[in-house]
């Protein structure tokens, strides 16, 4: 029993570590959440299962009468011409103040972290990241940024502690 014990001691202390060790990933001040609304093309991403194999992905948010955020995401599965595939979670803001932290509920009732990490001034180049680093997604108003400006990003992630090989460009044919 002392021994099961200890391991589960052992087992907390590194779980509470693990979790001291991994630095906050801060979100923007304040987001304009009207202005936020509309068309994104996913630039580049750390894909969930789902979007894997995801060509054309486009990310539309629109605000919802009860405050909460329709999303749309669309995407051409394997190829260009591949069949679309068309998913609706629905985001809940989730800090009032700076609206920049939201539930993602793609399933009843788990609400997966999004946070807003990178905005520029424009609202034309975004990025959503997660605590965990385990996915993310940079977004543009275009399907396409500058390689300037996508280097700028990559530096910023990996500032922010993700791994940046795992991050891949989202084919875009427009």
């Amino acid at each position: 029993m002392g021994a099961i014990k200890s391991i589960g001691m052992s087992s907390l202390v590194l779980l509470l570590w693990g979790c001291q060790s991994m630095k906050p990933i801060h979100t923007v001040e304040r987001v304009d959440i009207e202005r936020f609304m509309g068309d994104w093309y996913v630039v580049a991403s750390i894909p969930t299962f789902i979007e894997t194999d995801a060509y054309n992905a486009v990310e539309s948010y629109k605000l919802a009468g009860d405050g909460t955020i329709e999303t749309t995401f669309r995407f051409n599965k394997g190829s260009f011409d591949g069949p679309l595939k068309t998913y609706t979670p629905r985001g809940f803001i989730a800090d009032k103040q700076s609206k920049a932290v939201w539930g993602m509920q793609f399933i009843w009732p788990f609400k997966a972290e999004y946070r807003i990490v990178y905005l520029d001034p424009e609202y034309a180049v975004t990025v959503i990241g997660r605590t965990k680093r385990d996915y993310v997604w940079i977004m543009a108003r275009q399907p396409r940024i500058p390689d300037e400006e996508y280097a700028r990003l990559m530096a910023f992630l990996a500032e922010q502690g993700y791994d940046v090989r795992r991050i891949r460009k989202v084919p875009q044919s427009t």
